[in-house]
């Protein structure tokens, strides 16, 4: 172990400060010119009351065997061997596949479990899944679900979308108007997959205000943007109706950009038809958005005007395409860019995840970083990612996807290696009745989380400060060391070591380990990626010693100002080569759901419609200030924002008055799907009839044996609704529900969340 050791993390470098095994204080990386407040949750960590001891298996599977049960997340544990653990599980997964085949195998894990190249848990389920023959996976994110399907239909590319982004020096520069749909949040910058060790984006913003650059934010919200601002403060859920309302201004006033339009486009004439109310006798004007959005519609012109006449890049929150209907806000901002006629040019265009995390903005490496071969899967089985609970209650039937007809599987083992369900996944009842129709739970982890609390057999992982490992990500300069700096803690083992144990047993572990131990894979992994860049790089032993390896990158990009320059030597990886404004196989697929062309749909979660009269109250789910996600909701940072220990629901003030609350109150908030406990912050930053409360609290019902129980700690996913986006993409919608709050008057509860379950 080093003194004073340094590591990375997906919200930051720093060096610790360590006793008796235990991190105590943490230090920014000296280059991280606005580190994340949420490294003050890493302290106390490593030995946190909330931390798997051993190996634990739920009473009821051991005692009666494996098979659907609803005591999933209520049963006790009893603790056992290492070599128990390994021998059941290895059994478990030989009566699975035996008798189901593969496909019957869920890996279900998510990636962000910590940073780390070799010791990523989703790396390592999935190469061990594979070489046991292959187990049914999921496709795209939670935070992207619909854009990672529209967007390659629209422009031919996801990832680009961030990973080439055009980068913040560029915005100073050159942009003269950011108009932010979903704003750009600054609390959200703090994190990137991979590890970040800068944090560039609230730097970048004061420059291009110092320079005279304007901010537009579009969102019910007033912190979606941090600092000066027009704020336009619409109803949640309306975006593609203001944008309708934008494009119909430039159409009507002649001041799209029918060149690029002609040039760079297909399909424009069809989209105009509807945007102009040629077939279905509406509009889509100014004077039509504002009766929806609540947006003047003056003010809506005139924005469009100066649209027009600065350099001007549209942005889009990736929380926009988490709703229903989702994929319609980035087509929808595409098509406002084409029409302004500045995609390409440096400081126009698009922009889809300013603000959604530290990666947009950012200049990307020109390498690709050392990877852990993982393998090809030979089953074919997939699902959506949000689409589990869907799967495991309907084994068997059809449902549509990206133009296709698939099946569910009949999955008979989930086995999930990091992350945690319990705070991505929508309607938390439905997925609790969902786990409880499989035979077998697996769970790799480090903490009881609630997906840890609903296993079966529970496996304790070691944290990303416990073992060797480095790291880095696809848009920051460095690659990181992350040497061990504390053994692991109590009976905690790396995944590798576990899966390589398994894989013994299962007669795979030689293909498994390739005869390494972890170790000597960080040297393998390394010395491989070496050879096959074109910069030097110094040996493996030198990189350790020196802790840091800088890589090059490509600065000054401009998103698709190759296409711009030539789009016939640089075409688009769509049908036409072009941006699709409408789509002819879109359409083809003949969704009500999701038409050809972006349009305006009626949400049902809105404050415009029939629910409301119920549930008076739009509830914005958004990404936590205070922790990644729900990692490490019992660090220092995440506790000290919670009100008498439930997550705080902010709410502007005459809401508060109409239903006698102050802050400080603890309150119910509830639908007809469920409710949770919250504590009131008083806050004049939101529209009114609007309410926002973070996800990522640790689920913790008042009842664990009933799944429709109330939440007592704040997590707003037993409110959302379990539905995808649209019949196209299936991506998630959990980001806005409606509501009602009301003071709870009664003994409070006790916050059980981070503590263990009954262990024996």
């Amino acid at each position: 172990m080093r003194d004073n050791p340094s590591s990375l993390t997906h919200w930051g470098a720093f060096t610790a400060t360590l006793a008796d095994g235990e991190i105590t204080a943490v230090t920014p990386f000296p280059g991280d010119t606005d580190p994340s407040p949420l490294l003050g949750n890493i302290p106390g960590s490593l030995r946190h009351p909330s931390r798997i001891t051993g190996p634990a298996v739920r009473r009821g599977w051991l005692h009666d065997g494996p098979g659907p049960t609803t005591a999933r997340g209520a049963d006790e544990f009893i603790a056992v061997s290492w070599e128990e653990l390994a021998e059941l599980l290895a059994a478990e997964l030989r009566r699975v596949v035996d008798t189901y085949g593969n496909e019957a195998i869920y890996g279900g894990s998510y990636g962000w479990a910590s940073a780390g190249r070799f010791h990523h848990a989703q790396s390592q389920v999935h190469r061990f899944l594979k070489l046991l023959g292959g187990y049914t996976f999921s496709r795209h994110s939670y935070s992207l679900g619909a854009t990672g399907v529209i967007m390659p239909r629209v422009v031919g590319t996801h990832d680009d979308l961030f990973k080439r982004s055009t980068e913040w020096n560029v915005i100073v520069e050159h942009t003269d108007l950011l108009v932010c749909f979903g704003g750009v949040n600054m609390k959200n910058t703090g994190i990137n997959h991979g590890g970040t060790t800068g944090h560039p984006a609230r730097e970048a913003l004061r420059r291009f205000r110092d320079k005279g650059g304007r901010i537009v934010s579009i969102s019910p919200l007033r912190s979606d943007v941090d600092g000066d601002c027009q704020w336009l403060p619409a109803v949640p859920g309306t975006d593609v109706a203001i944008m309708l309302a934008l494009a119909y201004v430039l159409a009507t006033e002649n001041l799209a950009d029918r060149d690029f339009l002609d040039t760079y486009c297909t399909g424009y004439e069809q989209f105009e038809r509807y945007l102009l109310g040629v077939d279905d006798s509406e509009p889509k004007s100014p004077q039509w958005a504002a009766g929806i959005c609540g947006v003047d519609a003056a003010v809506l012109t005139e924005l469009a005007r100066t649209m027009a006449a600065q350099r001007t890049i549209v942005t889009v929150s990736w929380s926009l395409q988490r709703l229903r209907h989702g994929e319609q806000a980035p087509w929808m901002g595409v098509t406002l860019a084409a029409m302004l006629g500045q995609i390409g040019l440096p400081g126009g265009g698009f922009g889809h995840g300013y603000g959604s995390m530290n990666e947009p903005g950012l200049p990307p490496v020109r390498v690709r970083l050392p990877s852990l071969p993982q393998g090809a899967n030979p089953v074919q089985t997939f699902i959506p990612v949000a689409a589990i609970s869907d799967m495991l209650l309907h084994p068997g039937e059809t449902f549509t996807y990206n133009g296709r007809t698939l099946t569910y599987p009949n999955i008979k083992c989930v086995y999930w290696a990091g992350g945690n369900p319990f705070h991505h996944h929508q309607n938390l009842p439905r997925l609790r009745r969902a786990l409880a129709r499989v035979d077998t739970v697996v769970v790799h982890d480090p903490y009881w989380t609630p997906m840890a609390r609903h296993a079966d057999i529970v496996v304790p992982s070691t944290t990303a400060f416990e073992r060797d490992d480095y790291s880095g990500s696809r848009n920051d300069p460095l690659l990181v060391a992350m040497p061990a700096m504390a053994p692991p803690y109590a009976q905690a083992r790396d995944d590798y070591t576990t899966f390589a144990a398994l894989a013994e047993r299962l007669g795979f572990g030689e293909q498994f380990t390739e005869g390494r131990t972890a170790g000597q894979w960080l040297r393998h992994m390394y010395e491989k990626w070496s050879r096959e860049v074109n910069f030097a790089v110094p040996d493996f032993d030198q990189f350790w010693a020196d802790g840091l390896l800088a890589l090059p990158v490509e600065s000054g990009l401009t998103l698709m100002a190759d296409f711009r320059a030539d789009p016939l030597a640089h075409p688009l990886a769509t049908p036409s080569g072009r941006i699709e404004i409408f789509s002819d196989e879109i359409a083809g697929f003949g969704y009500p759901d999701c038409a050809g062309h972006p349009r305006w749909y009626d949400p049902v979660e809105w404050l415009g419609g029939q629910r409301a009269e119920c549930f008076p109250l739009h509830l914005i789910a958004n990404q936590p200030a205070t922790r990644l996600h729900s990692q490490l909701d019992g660090g220092a940072v995440s506790k000290n924002a919670k009100i008498q220990g439930r997550e705080p629901l902010r709410m502007h003030p005459a809401d508060a008055a109409q239903r006698g609350l102050a802050g400080g109150d603890v309150v119910r908030v509830f639908n007809d799907r469920g409710s949770c406990l919250a504590g009131v912050v008083l806050d004049e930053g939101l529209l009114p009839r609007v309410v926002q409360l973070s996800t990522g609290a640790w689920y913790d019902p008042l009842d664990p044996s009933d799944p429709d129980s109330m939440c007592v700690h704040g997590n707003p996913n037993v409110l959302t609704d379990d539905v995808g986006t649209s019949s196209l993409a299936r991506g998630c919608t959990g980001a806005a529900v409606l509501v009602q709050v009301e003071k709870f008057d009664g003994p409070l509860p006790p916050v059980r969340a981070h503590r263990p379950p009954v262990i024996r």
